[in-house]
């Protein structure tokens, strides 16, 4: 999910720190590609007649479609890609994960009554709903990628954080997925739309967070507040307080603390259970990979240890 509404707030208030920009202009970038966003796209997106691809043995295909061409796609224009899986949930994403599992057993009941009444357009809207990545989607992936020849790692926990790690550690130019919380995770540059199909006509979206903040007037640590107060995956936010009032208190007050002190708790009802400052220390502090153990092909002067987690097969991890 990301952060609800984040991208508007940064149209409206941080226009500077956002630009389209198109594919070939990435040649010679090398990339950290949120795997695990791009095989759901992948799986809602391929399709034919609106069902997903298979094989011959009826085995779903269309990841591995999307995740073959689009790859090809990005290195036909010179990016250098490292697809990054997302490792075991953090616990407090339990809540969030809950909250799909809920949506998806109502799809399900709709799909269900969608297939009794015939209703096409219905089946396969409900449908893709019921998407979710599995690990045998990702080992599938993995098994591709290597075969590629296309670096890949394995976070121990949210792969957008990891993303953001190898920027901000200069081994990769920028995050490419479509959660907006890789800036939240401190990603100096985001692309979003970067694994989309040529179909959709859709340019790329690239967000400089250093421009962001500077136009928001926000701090790192403000700007995290902000993500908190808009919704993220993490914890519930402050019922009655939209984006643009969001943004209004978190520039007078700085701070979650701040505000709760200053704002009528009557009228702004704050969740009866409202763990923000464990959220932030996420966002601050995730759990990622040492970048400096992770195996890289270019090192100064000398080969970088490698990880027990680092890229499968031959292929090293770009920096």
């Amino acid at each position: 999910m990301g952060i609800h509404g984040l991208a508007k707030v940064i149209g409206d208030h941080a226009p500077s720190g956002m630009k389209e920009n198109e594919i070939k202009n990435y040649f010679g970038r090398k990339i950290a590609i949120d795997a695990s966003m791009s095989i759901y796209q992948f799986l809602i997106a391929v399709r034919s007649d609106g069902s997903q691809l298979t094989n011959e043995a009826g085995e779903i295909t269309s990841h591995l479609m999307g995740m073959f061409y689009r790859t090809i796609r990005m290195v036909e224009n010179g990016i250098k890609p490292v697809f990054v899986f997302d490792g075991k949930p953090p616990h407090m994403k339990s809540g969030e994960l809950e909250k799909r599992k809920e949506r998806r057993e109502e799809a399900q009941r709709g799909l269900t009554e969608a297939e009794e009444a015939g209703d096409a357009e219905s089946m396969e809207k409900f449908s893709r709903r019921l998407v979710k990545v599995t690990q045998e989607h990702n080992a599938e992936c993995k098994t591709l990628l290597k075969l590629m020849g296309i670096p890949y790692l394995d976070a121990p926990c949210e792969a957008e954080a990891q993303c953001a790690a190898l920027v901000k550690a200069g081994k990769v130019y920028a995050s490419g997925t479509e959660d907006m919380d890789a800036l939240t995770f401190g990603s100096s540059v985001l692309l979003r739309h970067l694994t989309f199909s040529e179909a959709r006509k859709s340019p790329i979206q690239e967000f400089y967070l250093d421009k962001i903040l500077m136009e928001l007037k926000l701090s790192q640590e403000e700007f995290i507040d902000l993500c908190i107060l808009l919704g993220c995956d993490y914890c519930d936010s402050i019922k009655g307080i939209g984006p643009k009032r969001a943004m209004e208190l978190i520039r007078q007050y700085k701070s979650i603390e701040e505000i709760i002190k200053h704002i009528d708790t009557k009228k702004y009802t704050l969740p009866e259970e409202w763990p923000y400052q464990e959220a932030r220390e996420l966002f601050k502090n995730p759990e990622v990979l040492n970048v400096e153990e992770v195996e890289s092909e270019d090192t100064k002067g000398s080969k970088a240890k490698k990880s027990k987690v680092a890229a499968r097969g031959k292929p090293k991890t770009p920096k």
